[in-house]
């Protein structure tokens, strides 16, 4: 049967999610966890957004499959077994028996991220140091905005991503937008269906030299446009960042869900939004 596990993490001493050789990962901590509680010889976890070194976790979502042998009442426990074992970074939220078609990656709706800048003296919070990134200069939310609606809709997203080979760049963007919470730290609310590699970060580094003044909103249609990774936007720091929520279709939708997001996406049509 497939378990769906609901977790979250601070990224700070992780080397991302995959599993790498001597290297410390959330995936490389997780499995060995499962199969100790279990008692199996081993656990393959997948994850809705396999998040890169340092990017904190509140709301990700994983899966794997175990025997049909495992009876309701491990599953029950699951939680609180793991959480026994698991180190304090890394936490599990729920598990659960999941339903038929559940897939934590290709069955995702939409991934939806933050990135928190303190851009003045009275934001910034020593508590918060590994989760909010400290910047020197005060940076303008109205800018980055309108900026960040040209960014929106169907794209290819390949200026903002380090492309792997046969991956595709095309991504339907759903949300950028930057608000500033009570205590003055300035929050970006970034959605889309799926995310590629430093894409996030990278869009980030992009509204950010338009919030400083150093270029035009208009600068990140130009940049979308070229298709291409341009050396002049930044990848910003990974420990601004959080996955904060994965959404899933109703039960009876999943099936159709992992079967569209399985097959690659297409070039978007000229104009696409």
């Amino acid at each position: 049967m497939r378990l769906r596990i609901d977790l979250a993490y601070d990224g700070t001493d992780f080397h991302g999610w995959a599993a790498q050789p001597r290297l410390r990962t959330v995936q490389g901590e997780l499995e060995p966890a499962v199969a100790t509680v279990l008692r199996l010889p081993e656990v393959r976890v997948v994850c809705a957004g396999r998040t890169d070194a340092g990017v904190h976790a509140r709301g990700q979502v994983a899966h794997c499959d175990v025997p049909d042998t495992v009876e309701d009442d491990q599953v029950d426990k699951l939680t609180r077994r793991l959480n026994g074992v698991l180190p304090a970074d890394l936490r599990i939220r729920g598990v659960r028996r999941a339903p038929d078609h559940f897939d934590a990656r290709f069955a995702a709706l939409w991934r939806r991220y933050a990135y928190r800048i303190a851009d003045g003296a009275a934001a910034l919070d020593p508590l918060q140091r590994h989760h909010v990134l400290a910047w020197p200069r005060p940076l303008d939310v109205a800018a980055m905005n309108a900026g960040a609606e040209t960014l929106v809709g169907l794209h290819d997203f390949a200026s903002f991503c380090k492309q792997r080979p046969g991956a595709t760049t095309i991504r339907t963007l759903q949300e950028l937008r930057w608000s500033r919470d009570e205590a003055g730290v300035l929050v970006g609310h970034v959605r889309a269906d799926a995310f590629c590699h430093s894409m996030v970060r990278a869009l980030v580094g992009c509204l950010v030299a338009i919030g400083e003044g150093r270029r035009s909103p208009e600068w990140a249609a130009e940049i979308l446009g070229a298709r291409r990774r341009d050396p002049s936007v930044a990848v910003l720091h990974a420990h601004g960042l959080t996955l904060e929520e994965v959404a899933y279709p109703a039960e009876e939708d999943l099936a159709a869900r992992v079967t569209q997001t399985s097959a690659k996406r297409g070039e978007p049509a000229r104009g696409s939004r």
